[in-house]
Order: structure tokens, then sequence, then C-alpha cells
């Protein structure tokens, strides 16, 4: 029984934008594909969403009207191909 391997720990993905139309957020979780996961928004303008993630290390952006963005309240980053950052996790 190796459940270890497998445990997996829900992970919060929240962003403060209330002027923002859509926001999604795309990592090496989901092929960084930006249309996989839609975050919804709440009366105060925060988007949430949360997933299920194994254990292991992450990185992530933010999609916010088609504009690619770090996620502001994440302290690690990680440099990306791009010349940008991504947020990056631990879990």
């Amino acid at each position: 029984n190796n459940m270890a391997a497998t445990q997996k720990k829900r992970v919060n993905f929240n962003l403060h934008a209330p002027t923002a139309r859509t926001v999604y957020v795309a990592g090496n979780f989901n092929d960084w594909d930006p249309s996989a996961r839609a975050l919804k928004c709440d009366k105060k303008g925060v988007w949430r969403t949360w997933m299920n993630l194994p254990t292991g290390k992450y990185e992530y952006r933010f999609v916010v009207d088609d504009e690619w963005q770090e996620d502001p309240t994440c302290e690690e980053r990680a440099r990306n191909a791009f010349g940008a950052y991504n947020s990056a996790l631990e879990i």
C-alpha cells in the first residue's frame, strides 16, 4: 500500500482583480493550457479556484484577460524561457 506516493494536497489560487473579465491559471500541472482552469470571481473582486495536486514542485502563471502575469501573493519565483518569471510552489 503506497499511499504516500499518490498523496494530494489542496492548493488554493486567489487573485484580486476586480476589473478583469476572465482569469485562468496555467502551469506545469495542466500543460500550460491557459483555458484549462478558469477562476470564479467573488463579490469582492477576488478570483478563486483550487486543485488537488500531488506533492512536487510546480510553476504557474495567471492569465488575466489574455495577459500572462505572476501571482502577486507568491514569493517564490522561477525564471522562465521567455525572460520573465513564473510563480513557483512546492507541496
